[in-house]
């Protein structure tokens, strides 16, 4: 890295992802972020690379092409087995200080938001932590703006450049990447216009899975790099690996998902009693909440939906309660199905419902839960 210039922008071509395995499995997380930069790469009309790190794991390479990366860089050594921070990070960064990556994406999962930081420190580049959204071309990051934003339709219009150094800065190929600021009450698109490679963690959940296609598995261009990680590299060993045993909710993974709000106050237990049932009657659905049902303690962090929570997708979401704040709406709304239940016919969470009860959720919610096991036990 003795010759590396983050700053010689011109140098840097394509788009690449951090594909993070664990025990040779690839993480979901995965194709969510190669689906999303194969947009990007083709916006920027370059190619889409992975970078997979560990220790007999080229298997793996054919998958990620599957979801359309053109090539995947097999990082391979008995030192990269466990993750570490030393091990990754010297792997990491001497690669691309040699091939010269434009943008660099992570998921942002506990080994993403470890790694993230000290790679982007180590090439001296900046890096955007925990995104939700990312965009290059102007015109589709201006229609994202519209449809999520308060900005007047002529601001956005005239977005095109951004004081850098007291100059003007045409922001046209730069990697837009949005993230919740202030607590998750607005939202912020940041750029990084004097170093390579644009570097951002992205949450996990938020981006859309493209469909698997074989004959681009079957394609993809594979390449094994041998790293350079000597003994004096590595500041710590890893004895053992001991997993917990405790047992975190997956709403990212949930087909059917049931949220509580602030609207279960009254009587806490009974209304997170009436979610399980409703969970568990759609078929093995999980329970999530709002801020507001995190904040009070009646739910663990593990349950939060929403900008400072998880974004879900899910074949049916219910929301029991909740008032429908921006912040919320922004981790549900992509769902296939929403369903709310308040007694606020005003509530802004009946915006993007499609269907919406008015009335009290512990009253109505029993008479769901009901309906549906009577339709299931009918069939």
């Amino acid at each position: 890295m003795e010759n590396f210039d983050s700053s010689n922008v011109s140098a840097f071509k394509d788009v690449w992802v951090f594909c993070e395995q664990r025990d040779g499995k690839l993480m979901p997380t995965d194709f969510e972020l190669i689906s999303e930069a194969r947009r990007l790469a083709d916006e920027l009309g370059v190619k889409l690379v992975g970078l997979l790190l560990g220790d007999n794991v080229d298997g793996l390479a054919k998958e990620l092409g599957g979801y359309g990366a053109d090539k995947v860089i097999v990082v391979d050594d008995p030192a990269l087995k466990v993750y570490t921070t030393d091990a990754y990070a010297k792997a990491i960064c001497d690669v691309i200080a040699d091939k010269k990556p434009e943008i660099f994406l992570i998921g942002a999962t506990n080994i993403g938001r470890d790694l993230g930081p000290r790679c982007a420190a180590r090439l001296h580049t900046g890096l955007c932590a925990d995104c939700t959204h990312l965009d290059i071309d102007m015109d589709i990051y201006k229609d994202f703006l519209t449809n999520n934003s308060v900005l007047k339709p002529e601001r956005i219009a005239g977005i095109g450049t951004a004081k850098v150094l007291g100059k003007d800065h045409d922001v046209s190929k730069d990697l837009k990447m949005t993230r919740p600021a202030f607590g998750g009450n607005l939202m912020a698109s940041i750029i990084c216009p004097r170093f390579r490679p644009s570097m951002a963690t992205v949450r996990p959940g938020v981006l859309k899975k493209a469909p698997f296609d074989q004959a681009k598995a079957d394609a993809v261009e594979v390449e094994k790099v041998t790293p350079d990680i000597k003994p004096e590299d590595l500041k710590t060993e890893v004895i053992d690996v001991v997993k917990a045993a405790k047992k975190l909710v997956d709403l990212v993974g949930a087909d059917y998902v049931v949220s509580v709000g602030r609207g279960i106050a009254a009587d806490v237990d009974t209304g997170i009693k009436l979610a399980e049932d409703l969970a568990d009657a759609l078929g093995g659905g999980v329970v999530g909440g709002s801020r507001a049902a995190i904040d009070s303690g009646w739910l663990s962090a593990d349950h939060q939906v929403g900008q400072t929570g998880k974004t879900v997708h899910p074949k049916v979401y219910v929301a029991l309660g909740i008032s429908g704040a921006i912040q919320h709406k922004a981790g549900m709304q992509d769902s296939e199905c929403i369903i709310a239940i308040n007694k606020n016919e005003a509530a802004p969470i009946f915006e993007i419902a499609d269907y919406g009860i008015t009335g009290d959720l512990f009253k109505v919610t029993p008479l769901l839960t009901q309906a549906i096991r009577d339709y299931k036990a009918s069939k």
